[in-house]
């Protein structure tokens, strides 16, 4: 009896003991993930801030009980309030505007855009920042820590564009000292935001979601979608409210809310572009469906700007090479880089297919953009950007393209967006003279933007006109450039060394520029330089760059019904 009772006493013991264990350890994970964390001095915070001292002098919060929220939701009103003084700036030098060049007063109504965006952007981060202490889930911490990035470069696209055009306009630093102000700002906002509300050692969801790295199919194998296949007037004129894009093996279906038909030849709803996207609902929901424009063959010379308010639109042509946008804007006909582009797009959710997008300027004319995407969770599948200088413009925030063929010289993918390129042809061609090619130009300003170009699974290959030009992978444009291939076939074009240098030794050590498990006699990595930014990445690396990880793409390239691989 004595054992018996011994025995249940030692078992209540060991029960109470894991009991106490167990609370203890719940408290623990409690804290961990919901605690408010402890209170912390400026000086403390912006040690973590790519500019301490300015962060200390910004944010002085007299509060013994702030903590790292505190401070991030205090750098962001007050980036509100910097925004919207400098674009209360800008207006008054553009009611001057008859004192200035054509070359400032074009930067300057770039500054005015770009401005209202950063007002939008920040209003929508301080909504969220505001009223949270705690961690935000994954997909709402990389939303707005791509807002906050892309604040950043609208900002540096500002300042580039009034150095490079407003060399005669004696008071340009009235603008360009109070913007680098500003930046800093944007800078500190950006890194206290990482720090207090950013995903710790985020799993993407590739890792989770296997069903979603499969690829999806929501247009034939031809590269025309099905319900296009047919090309007849029937198929519009039947179409219901709620029309479906969907293979026949019964693939994912792609929600449409409405279908408008542009034709030269007056047998659709409209013959120009923008007659069809003026008339496009404003900021549909996903659930409405895409509105979508049929773009019938043919060369349409006009210039395309799809406004951020035009959510869910798509727009669908009849191939590359038939259904062809084309404009001739350049820098040397007095354009910025920024506005020079023939097709332009920042609503979000927009998907291309099936168009030809062209910059005719020619090399002579230098910077002349083809397509300039501002436009987040963009997708473009088969498409073809056809220019020399400066082709594809990926400005800014998240974007993805699917077999899609890019030609161009000097820099012809560069901005700062966070993109992958998947499966696409990229064709370098002949510059000018004395010139050499460089695909990439990517410009990460700032250690904490999410930003950078992912190539996967392209094809690297020479023009028709290309001899024997020098051609690298890309160089740094900015501090912190970040560029990655892989997977990628490349062939003998591309220098042995990969990479080059923008000028001296700027960006060398501060860039990150990858490669892993490329193929073709360009990819020798042996000879590649010596770089301390440069390496050559194992596939624990490389996963971070893919379409999963880098854009967030199981989180909506499903419902355009792209094919698309999330993983390696």
């Amino acid at each position: 009896m004595h054992a018996i009772t011994s025995h249940m006493t030692t078992s209540i013991n060991n029960i109470s003991t894991t009991l106490l264990l167990l609370t203890a350890t719940a408290l623990l994970l409690s804290s961990a993930f919901s605690a408010t964390p402890p209170p912390s001095s400026a000086t403390t915070v912006c040690q973590y801030t790519p500019y301490p001292s300015f962060c200390r002098s910004t944010i002085p919060i007299n509060n013994s009980t702030a903590n790292v929220y505190d401070y991030g939701r205090f750098s962001v009103r007050k980036s509100i309030s910097a925004a919207n003084k400098f674009s209360a700036l800008i207006d008054k030098y553009l009611r001057r505007s008859s004192t200035l060049t054509t070359g400032a007063i074009s930067a300057l109504q770039d500054c005015q855009y770009l401005a209202g965006v950063n007002i939008d952007f920040l209003t929508n981060a301080f909504q969220t920042v505001g009223k949270s202490q705690t961690t935000l889930s994954a997909m709402k911490s990389e939303d707005i820590q791509t807002m906050l990035s892309a604040i950043l470069t609208n900002t540096q696209t500002c300042i580039d564009g009034i150095q490079a055009t407003a060399s005669s306009w004696s008071s340009k630093n009235g603008v360009l000292a109070p913007l680098a102000n500003d930046n800093k700002l944007y800078s500190v906002s950006l890194s206290l935001f990482n720090r207090g509300w950013g995903v710790k050692n985020k799993k993407h969801s590739s890792f989770t979601r296997k069903i979603k790295s499969k690829k999806h199919s929501g247009f034939s194998n031809g590269r025309l979608p099905l319900v296009m296949s047919e090309r007849t007037k029937a198929i519009f004129e039947t179409a219901g409210r709620r029309n479906l894009l969907q293979t026949d093996d019964g693939g994912d279906q792609v929600v449409i809310s409405d279908i408008v038909v542009v034709s030269q030849d007056g047998s659709g709803n409209f013959t120009t572009i923008m007659d069809a996207i003026n008339i496009a609902p404003n900021k549909s929901e996903a659930a409405d469906g895409y509105f979508l424009i049929y773009v019938t063959a043919g060369a349409y010379e006009e210039y395309v700007n799809i406004p951020k308010n035009k959510y869910y639109l798509m727009i669908i042509g009849d191939g590359i090479n038939q259904t062809v946008i084309t404009g001739n804007r350049s820098v040397v006909d007095g354009w910025t880089t920024f506005n020079s582009a023939t097709f332009i797009v920042t609503a979000p959710n927009f998907v291309a297919v099936n168009i030809t997008i062209r910059n005719t300027a020619g090399a002579i004319k230098h910077q002349a953009v083809a397509l300039r995407n501002g436009a987040d969770l963009s997708t473009f599948y088969s498409c073809s950007f056809e220019g020399y200088q400066d082709t594809l413009y990926a400005h800014s925030l998240r974007q993805f393209y699917r077999e899609c063929d890019i030609y161009g010289t000097v820099d012809f993918i560069f901005g700062n967006a966070a993109v992958v390129l998947q499966n696409c042809n990229l064709y370098p061609r002949l510059p000018m003279s004395g010139q050499f090619n460089a695909i990439t130009a990517q410009g990460r300003t700032d250690p904490g933007q999410n930003t950078g170009t992912s190539i996967q699974n392209c094809n690297i290959r020479a023009a028709e006109d290309l001899g024997s030009t020098k051609t690298y992978l890309g160089r740094p444009w900015k501090e912190y450039s970040r560029t990655v291939y892989i997977k990628t076939f490349m062939d003998t074009l591309i220098e042995g060394g990969g990479w080059r240098e923008w000028s001296g030794d700027f960006a060398l050590n501060t860039s990150y520029y990858a490669e892993f498990d490329n193929s073709g006699p360009g990819s020798d990595t042996s000879r590649r330089v010596s770089w301390p930014g440069f390496h050559v990445i194992n596939a624990t690396d490389a996963v971070n760059f893919t379409a999963s990880s880098f854009v967030m793409g199981d989180e909506f390239l499903p419902q355009t019904g792209v094919p698309y691989n999330g993983g390696l």
